[in-house]
């Protein structure tokens, strides 16, 4: 994996509309400092969207109020290895047709296998039909799409930069495309359509709309909104795309393995709940959307209606500063939060604690990989993902997708062979907020290999 300067990105959006650079990028590494340096990519050999300088103009916009520099050409002479690999991220903007010759393809293949960034926007995903590589990157082929009209998207992922910032739906007017397949088994889905809520969806019910991969050792995000020029003027749009930008150039971090098959144990909805009892001092409160943050303490939150075997739980955290949570697994059903912490392990959240009491830690049992957390880790004030797989006694943790710790019960007087899950509310002075919390059951059988 080659060594790239990370961009830092703040999570505001500016307004200002700045105009775009034609010609190929010309200025030398380094000139942003530490901020990192993203190319906009937006050269056509088909339909031309006319939002293209608008588009262009928002990136370089959020690139000065984040503090990461913007290129943009329409120049394919610019994908060579010793250019590309200048970028933390490279956004294909509507784009269409066949835009890369043999050697720039290959320059380009080569800079994602290393470790490269890729954001595509709307019509990226009409471009190079015949070169499999970028189809596979760009997640999904366009196939057609009907006029221009209001619609409704379901937010999968409110954890992501790209979505964290909208509620479970997001009302808005764009051109929304059809695809000609469904990326869900190889991409994580981040946003799909409502296809009730408008007319010409012909995905069946099942239509992504947005999704980030891991893919041959980059990364990859891509929307398919963004054909009118209003979009690039939307705050909650161009934070949809700073967010896209951040986790591609690898400045944010997030789960982006692909998710099936997971059953809702909490929504962000008041009757979700009802499965779930207060155990000792301190509550959680919901908000209006749909995050559940602890008050009080020293309590739990744990999920009464059945008792759990072999299963992978997933569930989105944020602090927002130096505070004190945690995720239990395996204990017996009780009133008594003390329950948990005697018969059952504690996944812990903590950012300054001891290495066997801190964040990704099974508490006073076994640290973190802390190299492979820190990594993986969002700062305070941004979102997190856990998966916590139990099968039998082996009790693995992944941290954005990215696995962290890996232990084994001894333990006679405990089991995580069965048992319930809780949330801890640690105390007073600690807040920690969580949302969607889903299950998948296991296989109970051996667990071999990582």
């Amino acid at each position: 994996m080659r060594t790239r300067t990370r961009i830092t990105l703040a999570a505001s959006a500016a307004a200002l509309l700045i105009g775009c650079v034609s010609a190929p990028a010309s200025s030398s590494p380094g000139d942003a400092g530490a901020g990192g340096r993203v190319l906009v990519f937006s050269k056509t050999a088909g339909f031309r969207h006319d939002s293209i300088p608008d588009g262009i103009a928002a990136v370089k916009d959020l690139g000065s109020a984040n503090g990461f520099a913007v290129d943009a050409t329409e120049d394919a002479g610019a994908f060579t290895a010793a250019n590309l690999r200048r970028y933390d991220a490279v956004v294909f903007l509507s784009t269409t047709g066949d835009v890369l010759g043999p050697d720039q393809q290959t320059a380009f293949e080569d800079y994602i296998k290393k470790g490269g960034g890729y954001v595509g926007v709307h019509a990226a995903a009409d471009t190079e039909y015949d070169w499999p590589f970028y189809g596979g990157l760009a997640g999904a082929y366009f196939q057609n799409h009907p006029a221009i009209q209001p619609a409704t998207l379901r937010i999968e992922d409110r954890a992501n930069p790209a979505t964290a910032h909208l509620g479970r739906a997001w009302n808005r007017t764009d051109e929304w495309y059809n695809y000609r397949s469904n990326p869900r088994e190889h991409a994580h889905v981040l946003a799909s359509l409502d296809e009730s809520s408008y007319t010409g969806g012909t995905m069946a019910g099942d239509h992504p709309l947005s999704w980030c991969q891991n893919y041959q050792g980059g990364r990859s995000f891509y929307t398919g909104a963004g054909h009118t020029k209003e979009s690039y003027a939307d705050p909650a749009f161009r934070q949809h795309l700073l967010g896209g930008i951040r986790w591609a150039a690898g400045s944010a971090q997030a789960d982006c393995r692909p998710e099936n098959g997971y059953t809702s144990l909490f929504d962000g909805t008041a009757e979700s709940l009802k499965g779930w009892k207060q155990a000792g001092p301190g509550s959680f409160s919901l908000s209006d959307d749909g995050t559940l943050t602890s008050n009080g303490g020293l309590g739990m939150l744990w999920y009464a209606d059945r008792d759990l075997g072999s299963y992978s739980l997933k569930l989105d955290w944020k602090v927002a500063g130096d505070d004190n949570s945690g995720v239990f697994v395996g204990f017996p059903p009780s009133d008594d939060p003390w329950s948990a912490v005697n018969r059952g392990y504690e996944v812990q959240i903590d950012a300054t604690d001891a290495p066997d009491r801190t964040t990704g830690s099974v508490y006073s049992f076994q640290s973190a990989d802390l190299k492979k957390r820190d990594r993986a880790l969002n700062p305070p004030g941004e979102w997190n993902t856990y998966e916590i797989r139990v099968q039998g006694e082996r009790l693995r943790i992944w941290l954005n997708g990215v696995k962290i710790n890996d232990f084994t019960n001894t333990d006679p007087a405990r089991s995580l062979r069965d048992g319930h899950i809780g949330i801890q509310n640690h105390g007073n002075d600690d807040q920690v907020s969580f949302r969607d919390i889903r299950i998948k059951d296991l296989p109970a059988g051996p667990v071999k290999g990582s």
